[in-house]
């Protein structure tokens, strides 16, 4: 799922702080580029967190609603990709139990088949998707 949630970029002595109203969390980021960075970041990782626990996401405040604490502030927008920042980042194995013939497992043991790494392969070929 893709949304675009704005975000509220504040200059400090070291960069800019980053208030994301929607999740009530912060971030920083050396640069305006960085911070917008850590903001997408933030929000991504809240997002799927939230997602996993079964929580629905916020919706995102208009940005015309926001305002700024101080005039240096910068009130922007923030694009995110739940679903692409889980498969990047996202990367533990889990465990999966399946159930084959004696005959195969004996043959496939006897061979050195790594069953983990095969079934990896088997997978992405009948899903048409490649390893991130």
């Amino acid at each position: 799922m893709k949304n675009t949630y704005p975000v509220i970029l504040t200059p400090d002595k070291k960069g800019f702080a980053v208030y994301v109203p929607d999740f009530d969390i912060a971030t920083q980021g050396d640069d305006l580029t960085e911070a917008i960075e850590m903001a997408r970041d933030a929000i991504s990782l809240m997002g799927i967190d939230m997602e996993d626990d079964k929580k629905a996401l916020p919706k995102p405040s208009a940005w015309s609603d926001l305002k700024a604490d101080s005039k240096d502030d910068i009130i922007t927008l923030v694009d995110v990709d739940f679903d692409g920042y889980r498969k990047r980042n996202d990367m533990r194995s889990v465990r999966k139990n399946c159930t084959i013939p004696s005959w195969l497992n004996y043959e496939a043991e006897k061979a050195g088949v790594n069953f983990s790494q095969l079934l990896q392969i088997a997978l992405m070929k009948e899903l048409n998707v490649e390893k991130p």
